[in-house]
């Protein structure tokens, strides 16, 4: 019984997709980001010119010479890397949530203030205790938020940062996560 041991047609679609849905993601990189990737120099020229193409046409037709171009390559460190950015990113998103929730709670509730000192003890809340009075006045008031920005400020510098440098992989980074 004869099998053909080549992917069949919707298989190859899909994989030449993938490739392209990762050009697409090469090319919403910064400069730096692209230097690190160490990329061949024919698909580094391909994504700066996608990145000055405008026209969608062209764009696409560009998107898809970038799939092709990277069909002869390893793409598994490229995809990495990618993940490890796009976690790094989702982890400072929730940080910057926390930090506004907590300063929501600091303005809303007068109790928020003893819990933040015990969840992150803090050697003086006094200064915080200031600037909560103060944005809450400015509010009041109608200011600019200028309390309410240092206020902020302040709890960047309490609660700790825990997002997860980006030399590791993603299966590294959501053990990490998990532990």
């Amino acid at each position: 019984m004869w099998q053909d041991a080549s992917p069949s047609k919707t298989r190859r679609k899909h994989d030449m997709h993938e490739l392209q849905d990762i050009g697409e993601q090469l090319l919403e990189l910064n400069p730096g980001q692209i230097t690190g990737l160490d990329l061949p120099e024919l698909l580094l020229d391909a994504v700066q010119e996608a990145k000055r193409l405008k026209k969608h046409g062209a764009y696409r037709r560009q998107l898809q010479y970038i799939g092709k171009l990277m069909r002869h390559i390893d793409i598994a460190p490229i995809r990495e890397k990618l993940a490890a950015w796009n976690s790094v990113s989702v982890q400072s998103t929730a940080r910057l949530h926390l930090l506004e929730r907590w300063r929501n709670r600091l303005l809303d509730e007068d109790q928020a203030l003893t819990e933040l000192g015990r969840e992150y003890p803090v050697t003086n809340l006094q200064p915080l205790r200031t600037l909560v009075r103060n944005a809450r006045k400015e509010k009041a008031a109608g200011k600019p938020p200028r309390y309410f920005r240092e206020l902020f400020q302040e709890l960047q510098h309490i609660i700790p940062d825990t997002t997860i440098p980006d030399h590791h992989t993603p299966v590294e980074t959501l053990q990490q996560a998990v532990d």
